[in-house]
């Protein structure tokens, strides 16, 4: 916000625009207050040499030096809080600017002991339910559809404050410690049990079988050709051909009991294929060996790594786009599962009180935590004002009020040299 100068309160400071109407009405009370003091010297001027023509006038010049001295007394009292009374470095004035140190140390220790530490916190942090407040916001769906927005607001931000090498870094390195460095073999070992446990192999079994068995059926020329590659020069063609279709016959014969019969043979040795590859991957050091080096290979190789890289950044920027879409899937998803848990909140006895202890224990730690640190804020920002600037910050606060000090001690004074007066005539 642009800063504007205003005379009248330390003019060599700018004031900020939410501060010029302060300054203006410190301005005026000081005008009023100085105004004051004038016309009493004014009527102590007039009263004076007519006090010995008629009583009346004693009264009214008594009255009128009460009052300045007041005023005057006060002036200097306000005035020494912030400043050198006329520039006089008069002892014991100018004490803000001279003791603005003690003063940030005093208000934060007062703030701590006072707001911070004092049984009210207390109170309000161990009474802190917010859970039923936050369901009735969050079940009305068009509070869920904002709250959502900011989620995927700040999940953007978040993102693209992040350095992505260093992303990229940290993903390499969750590869490295979860992927590269652990053993494959018992992890292979232990999912192939589950497969066999499972029969899940037979449904790849069926699916090998029947494409197997569609494209034999389907190449009978094939069979004809490699018969006739290999058969002798003296061979009969029509040997050849008998014989083709014969193996053509015997192959899709040999697939079709696969088909039919899940005992079959080869069923069997696929089954057992897999368990003494399960029991290799456990026991026998040249298998685990060979996984390693697979797996040493495939994380070595660039494309993948560059595939890797290319996906991940490909899904940040899908599902941020997604969660940031009012029209997708994602975040629609989100907002009903706001609204879920806003309904969960209010008619959920126990889930109520689970959130509300948890904001206590939250509001409790950042208040013990975090209370020093917060407090420490305005003993640093006062140690860095210098005092001139501390001093005019504070009467900007407190000023205005502080000139009615010297309206009153006006009048006070007024009162008492008129009662001084009063008492001596009628002793004397």
């Amino acid at each position: 916000m642009a800063s504007t100068p205003v005379t009248g309160v330390d003019a060599s400071f700018p004031l900020s625009a939410s501060s010029i109407e302060r300054a203006a009405a410190l301005r005026r009370m000081k005008t009023v207050a100085t105004g004051l003091l004038v016309v009493l010297a004014v009527v102590f001027a007039v009263a004076f040499p007519l006090q010995d023509v008629h009583p009346f006038w004693g009264y009214v010049r008594a009255a009128a030096e009460g009052g300045m001295v007041g005023a005057l007394a006060d002036w200097f009292a306000v005035t020494a809080l912030f400043r050198h009374p006329a520039g006089v470095p008069v002892p014991h004035t100018a004490l803000i600017p001279k003791k603005k140190d003690q003063l940030g140390s005093a208000l934060t220790e007062f703030v701590q002991e006072n707001f911070l530490d004092s049984d009210v916190a207390r109170e309000k942090v161990e009474g802190l339910e917010v859970a039923h407040a936050a369901g009735g916001w969050l079940r009305q769906r068009p509070h869920a559809a904002r709250a959502a927005g900011e989620i995927a607001t700040a999940a953007r931000a978040a993102v693209s404050a992040a350095d992505e090498a260093a992303v990229q870094d940290l993903l390499q390195q969750l590869m490295q410690t979860h992927m590269v460095e652990p053993d494959w073999a018992p992890t292979l070992a232990g999912v192939l049990d589950s497969v066999l446990e499972g029969r899940h192999h037979e449904k790849v079994v069926d699916l090998v079988v029947n494409h197997t068995g569609d494209w034999v059926a389907s190449h009978p020329e094939m069979f004809v050709e490699t018969v006739r590659r290999r058969s002798p020069e003296w061979s009969p063609d029509l040997v050849d051909r008998l014989l083709a279709e014969r193996l053509h016959a015997e192959t899709l014969k040999y697939l079709a009991g696969i088909r039919r019969d899940p005992d079959h043979e080869a069923r069997r040795s696929v089954d057992d294929w897999l368990a003494r590859l399960s029991a290799n991957m456990r026991q026998d050091p040249e298998t685990r060996a060979s996984v390693e080096r697979f797996k040493a290979s495939l994380f070595a190789d660039e494309n993948l790594r560059a595939w890797a890289g290319r996906a991940w950044a490909a899904l940040r920027d899908s599902l941020l786009d997604a969660l940031e879409d009012p029209a997708s899937d994602l975040h629609r998803a989100l907002v009903d599962a706001l609204v879920d848990f806003g309904v969960r909140l209010q008619e959920d006895p126990a889930l109520r009180t689970t959130v509300d202890a948890r904001a206590r224990r939250v509001a409790a730690y950042a208040l013990s935590s975090y209370g020093p640190a917060l407090t420490g804020v305005i003993e640093e920002t006062v140690a860095r004002w210098d005092g001139e600037q501390t001093a005019r910050t504070l009467e900007l606060l407190v000023g205005r009020d502080l000139q009615f000090i010297r309206i009153n001690g006006s009048v006070v004074g007024a009162l008492a040299g008129l009662a001084i007066h009063a008492l001596a005539t009628l002793v004397f």
